[in-house]
């Protein structure tokens, strides 16, 4: 039999009179309207796509700013991001949260498959893999995930990611299959 909340459906999760009273930790963003960037990248190679939002001419994706992650290089059949492991990703058991790894491989496998695409060419993700292997928790310091294609095929590519810290330790690894749209 399961635990029932002492509080009913309507209120607010979480936030009880104990937790109200803690010290209270804030975080502001913005973004760019997204459709701006997913208009241009119908009339651009992969490649093109993605160097325009590291030189700044489109913007970067808003979940990017959500998670703060950040998009390091881009190269033919490469892409590597970025983020440095904070508080606000912690899961309810006070360490990082298994999907900002899992959104970081996807986006890092995903825009390496992307730069190897022609113009009017797409994809999405159908299968993702990630495996951690070490706890991630806000002093962990940067994370770089590399993702590097394994295949681009006619209607699917395949792709394989690294995340490591600085020092090379890893902490993650996966795999993903995307489907192309011609």
């Amino acid at each position: 039999m399961g635990v029932k909340s002492k509080h009913p459906p309507t209120s607010k999760p979480f936030i009880t009179p104990t937790n109200r009273m803690a010290e209270k930790r804030e975080r502001n963003y913005n973004w760019e309207d997204p459709m701006k960037g997913a208009q241009a990248a119908k009339k651009m190679s992969g490649m093109a796509y993605l160097q325009s939002i590291l030189d700044g001419q489109n913007p970067p994706p808003p979940i990017a700013r959500t998670l703060d992650f950040e998009p390091v290089s881009m190269e033919e059949g490469k892409a590597v991001f970025a983020v440095t492991p904070a508080e606000f990703h912690y899961n309810p058991i006070g360490v990082v949260h298994g999907g900002l790894v899992c959104t970081l491989c996807d986006s890092a496998m995903g825009c390496a498959i992307h730069t190897q695409l022609a113009e009017g060419v797409g994809y999405t993700t159908l299968e993702l893999k990630v495996n951690m292997v070490r706890p991630i928790t806000a002093k962990t310091g940067r994370l770089i995930c590399t993702g590097v294609v394994i295949h681009v095929g006619r209607s699917v590519a395949t792709a394989e990611a690294r995340v490591e810290d600085e020092q090379g330790k890893l902490y993650a690894h996966g795999t993903t299959t995307c489907m192309i749209f011609q």
